[in-house]
């Protein structure tokens, strides 16, 4: 370097430097560079007002966009000031001839790497799969590439919103995201308003006790065809509903516990459709004899839990004969509060041979005493006779049912997604990961 001229900024060389401080080699190469507000990527479709009414929509507040637009720069590297000419150095008094600049501190800070627009998507995507519901949903709004990166099917496929009041056009937005477990109970959901006819991926749900409209909850299960695990417990259904129901050949599990609004010709259908079905739970369901009927004449022969109770005079013993010829693998039944039932039917119950569990609580035709004659079914585990035992009975019986655990629980959990603890985030067994923690702020 010669005496007396200034050094480039960038490259400390002698060259000819411009107004800038640069040499004209390095201020082509700073021209170059993308500018860090520039987005990665730009194949999605990005509307921060759409998302911010998702956010409301959620009961999340959205976050405040910086004044220079940034999108992922740290903020202790966002300048609003005009940034400072490069620094002199003073060096002694025989050295006056000489220059010392030092480079920008902004230019050395993003040499060193520490913008997360260059980190890669995997990298990213693990760091969101820590983020908690409502910041994944705020980190959607930084940015194109974040937004697109938030919606990945992979941070989405287990999500819990219990208790909350999901505004029209919410769910449209998140099952789609690739959505596989859904748990949603008692909450009151508006119109999805789905943006797309194509199918959802769910395969366990549960709207159990929701405040849903028939058309509105219709528009989701017309959508799904993957089910293994539904609950619609306490809805009022319709025979578009259980026609929907019936295109998921793949269901298990199906919990219809106190529902109504639809005909014995659907449910008919329903059944011989859904052939895999183990569990079924139709208890207390606003039935006819027709219904009953149809019940235990189509349900699929692989059934090994089922809930039938609460039918009173619907249900004969004659329904009770077809059904255990219909379905010799059950292990638990559970026909209480069908008051036409009496001892002959104990016939039945003794060609279940892997019958562990079974529920006749409320059935007054049989007395105390008849029950003893339920010891000969070797394989019988528990028996639930609440109503027709007084305590005083219910200590003789067990003395002639010693191997035999008697009214131990009040209530059956077939097919019901979460037993015990409602708090626990779990439906069916599987955990939800995204949660919504304070439902009452929706």
């Amino acid at each position: 370097m010669l005496q007396g001229s200034p050094s480039c900024v960038w490259c400390q060389s002698g060259s000819t430097l411009r107004a800038s401080g640069f040499c004209c080699v390095c201020r082509k190469h700073l021209q170059e560079i993308p500018s860090s507000s520039t987005n990665v990527s730009t194949s999605l479709e990005w509307d921060p007002g759409k998302t911010s009414e998702l956010l409301s929509g959620m009961g999340v507040s959205a976050l405040k966009k910086d004044r220079l637009g940034n999108e992922n720069t740290p903020q202790d590297l966002l300048v609003s000031s005009p940034c400072l000419p490069p620094k002199r150095q003073k060096v002694k008094d025989n050295e006056k001839d000489f220059v010392i600049v030092r480079r920008p501190w902004l230019l050395r800070e993003a040499e060193s790497g520490i913008s997360l627009d260059a980190l890669p998507d995997e990298l990213l995507l693990a760091i969101f799969a820590y983020l908690p519901l409502k910041d994944l949903l705020k980190v959607s709004m930084i940015c194109k590439r974040w937004h697109r990166l938030s919606f990945d099917e992979s941070l989405w496929q287990t999500l819990d919103l219990t208790g909350g009041n999901l505004l029209p056009g919410v769910l449209g937005q998140l099952l789609p995201a690739g959505v596989t477990v859904f748990r949603c109970p008692r909450s009151c959901i508006g119109d999805p308003l789905f943006k797309t006819s194509n199918f959802l991926k769910i395969q366990h749900l549960d709207l159990s006790n929701c405040t849903v409209s028939a058309a509105d909850l219709h528009s989701i299960l017309c959508l799904c065809e993957k089910l293994q695990n539904l609950s619609l417990e306490g809805l009022v259904l319709s025979d578009s509903i259980i026609k929907s129901i019936a295109r998921n050949p793949s269901l298990i599990r199906l919990n219809l516990c106190g529902c109504s609004g639809f005909s014995a010709e659907a449910l008919e259908l329903m059944l011989s459709s859904c052939s895999m079905l183990e569990e079924l739970n139709l208890s207390w369901c606003e039935f006819t004899a027709t219904h009953v009927k149809a019940a235990v004449n189509h349900v699929t022969s692989k059934i090994t839990q089922l809930n039938l109770s609460g039918y009173r005079e619907n249900l004969q013993i004659a329904d009770v004969k077809t059904l255990v010829e219909r379905c010799p693998l059950l292990v638990h039944l559970d026909l209480s509060d069908s008051m036409m039932l009496k001892p002959e039917c104990f016939q039945y119950f003794k060609q279940l041979v892997f019958l562990q569990h079974l529920c006749l609580s409320r059935c007054y035709q049989i007395s105390p005493a008849a029950l003893v004659e339920l010891g000969e079914i070797r394989t019988l585990k528990t028996l639930q006779v609440f109503g027709i035992v007084t305590d005083s009975s219910l200590q003789l019986l067990e003395e002639a049912l010693p191997d035999m655990k008697i009214n131990g629980s009040h209530f059956t959990s077939i097919a019901r997604p979460t037993v015990g603890n409602k708090k626990s985030h779990e439906i069916w067994g599987i955990k939800c990961r995204l949660t919504l923690r304070n439902p009452s702020f929706l």
